[in-house]
């Protein structure tokens, strides 16, 4: 059994509003008064979460392009004693989100790591969605181009689960229609966008009526949430 080191700070991963700033905990923000430094994926928006609930800490940026010599200088800080609290720009950090390698790594140096509850937006849509809940694969961001989209996908129809994943306003109906193709047109599918925020939408139905829903409009501002439950295809 591994023992964490005496020596040794604590890496703290703290959820943050995915929209709404009331959905911060009290928790959070004790932990973030309270902490060293803040590891985050961008110093900018960080800042400005940071500054509107009047707390001012040192800021180590870390993200996707820095994670490899951006985790040797954060584990040694939390081996110096350091407590260094881990935020992404929303949500619950290591969810499609390089603080997996953090933590990782802080696991094999026997750091002591504490993980807060909070907000998440792949569960709060999976809730609102109406589709099945008591199994669900999550699959991050699809790959960039059709053809391996549409493998992806195809691999996990014998699951009979709920499927989740994140995607841009601007490939979600080229999205959808390679879904419409994987999956057939009867489909239970859920997009949820803009959650918790002042335009918060959950559109529900087949896929097709989905299509028809999301092409007739102008704009499709906010990433969304595609949630989709398979059926026999017709």
């Amino acid at each position: 059994m591994l023992k964490e080191s005496k020596k040794s700070g604590v890496l703290y991963i703290v959820p943050t509003p995915i929209g709404n700033l009331e959905d911060i905990t009290l928790r959070a923000l004790r932990v973030l008064k309270e902490c060293d430094a803040v590891a985050c994926e961008d110093t900018k928006k960080s800042l400005k979460l940071l500054s509107h609930f009047g707390i001012s800490k040192p800021l180590v940026s870390f993200h996707s392009y820095s994670k490899r010599y951006k985790v040797e200088y954060v584990i040694n800080k939390l081996l110096n004693g350091n407590k260094i609290a881990l935020v992404s720009n929303a949500g619950t950090p290591c969810i499609s989100d390089p603080g997996h390698i953090l933590v990782k790594v802080a696991i094999e140096k026997y750091v002591k790591i504490e993980v807060l509850p909070g907000a998440n937006a792949l569960i709060t849509a999976l809730i609102g969605s109406g589709l099945p809940t008591d199994g669900f694969v999550f699959c991050g961001f699809l790959r960039r181009k059709s053809g391996k989209i549409k493998k992806e996908l195809s691999e996990l129809l014998s699951l009979k689960k709920t499927i989740i994943f994140y995607e841009s306003p601007h490939r979600i109906i080229k999205t959808m229609c390679i879904c419409k193709d994987v999956f057939g047109k009867n489909a239970e599918i859920c997009l949820a966008r803009e959650i918790t925020k002042k335009f918060e939408e959950f559109i529900r139905g087949s896929i097709v009526e989905i299509l028809r829903n999301i092409e007739s409009r102008r704009d499709l501002l906010g990433e969304f949430v595609v949630l989709i439950y398979p059926k026999i295809k017709l």
